[in-house]
């Protein structure tokens, strides 16, 4: 039975993760010289495998990723696959909404509960889920059996909650940027179950 591998890596740091500022979908920064630096560093530290093709989100500190962790393979701009929408928290840090009614209240969490004209749990899983769909359709169509994908880590961690067996505590999900997880599915296995196995974090450190 073929399998398909797909390496999903979060982005490098930006000038806002530095600042606690939440960034959502709407908030396209490129990486910092920090964010850079440290992806250069990491490449001389993990082995990245050699994938056939990239998906990425399409905002900038998941394209500049892409370009520097495999600058030899086709990207594939992949919409689904943005950050969750923070609506008008987008840009701002915990200090500045701390005394917002509607920010206490979306913190108490809850899958429908959204940020003011922002996006929720439920709303993200969906999308999500027809983000992956299409990757892993695409793949099987063209016979492509390792590819990569560079996203958030918001969604990174949903994405592993959502579909990866076997199944993790959230707070086990988490990744440093230029880092994530490898997972494996079929055909079959996803067509009819919707999962993938997580076969654990990727890249592989080389010393």
């Amino acid at each position: 039975m073929k399998g398909y591998r797909l390496t999903v890596i979060r982005h490098g740091l930006t000038e806002a993760n530095d600042k606690s500022v939440y960034i959502g979908s709407r908030s396209d920064y490129s990486l910092s010289d920090k964010g850079r630096s440290q992806l250069v560093n990491k490449l001389d530290v993990f082995q990245y495998p050699k994938v056939q093709r990239v998906y990425s989100s399409p905002l900038k500190r998941c394209t500049e990723t892409a370009e520097l962790l495999f600058p030899d393979r086709e990207l594939y701009l992949a919409e689904d696959f943005r950050e969750l929408d923070f609506g008008e928290f987008d840009g701002k840090s915990v200090k500045e909404l701390i005394d917002r009614e509607d920010y206490k209240d979306w913190l108490k969490g809850g899958a429908d509960k959204r940020p003011p004209d922002g996006e929720s749990l439920n709303e993200l899983t969906a999308r999500i889920y027809r983000g992956l769909h299409t990757v892993l359709m695409d793949m099987m169509q063209e016979e492509l059996t390792h590819c990569a994908l560079i996203t958030h880590s918001g969604i990174i961690t949903n994405i592993m909650a959502g579909f990866g067996i076997p199944k993790y505590d959230p707070k086990e999900l988490t990744c440093q940027p230029g880092e994530g997880f490898e997972i494996l599915t079929s055909a079959k296995l996803w067509q009819q179950s919707q999962v993938f196995e997580i076969l654990g974090k990727a890249p592989y450190e080389t010393v």
